[in-house]
């Protein structure tokens, strides 16, 4: 038997859909969903002033990388669907979606803690912050 793969992943130029992330993880055995929900806001310690927008640009491997994470953390019993989006989004618009479900509340949490946090951490996708006063500011570039 091969090994359990994410209901859902993608990194997509197209706003998110939570429910889809919902519905992608929907099992009747499960009985906790966990999400995250990354929202763009209008300020981070980084920039120099107001953020108006962010532009995420990901390295082509992006998509077998975020397929890759979520498999990880899926496994019998455990669904995972998540989505990072690319190009401009303004504030309020959804960066990352993360769904978790299991069969029980603490499990669920954890999981989708540690793929967010993994996600953060090794998604080859980086950000620029576009500021009020017309600077700019790249987050993840190396």
């Amino acid at each position: 038997m091969g090994a359990v793969r994410a209901t859902l992943a993608a990194i997509s130029a197209e706003p998110l859909d939570v429910a889809a992330h919902l519905d992608a993880v929907a099992d009747p055995g499960a009985g906790a969903v966990a999400t995250f929900v990354g929202v763009v806001r209008d300020h981070d310690p980084e920039a120099s002033g107001t953020v108006v927008a962010l532009e995420y640009l990901a390295h082509p491997d992006a998509g077998r990388v975020l397929d890759e994470l979520a498999g990880r953390f899926a496994a019998d019993g455990v669904r995972v669907a998540v989505s990072h989006r690319t190009g401009l989004l303004a504030v309020g618009d959804l960066a990352l979606v993360c769904a978790v479900s299991t069969a029980h509340r603490a499990e669920a949490f954890e999981i989708c803690r540690a793929l967010v946090e993994a996600v953060k951490a090794e998604l080859p996708v980086w950000k620029k912050q576009n500021t009020a006063d017309g600077d700019a500011h790249w987050v993840g570039l190396a």
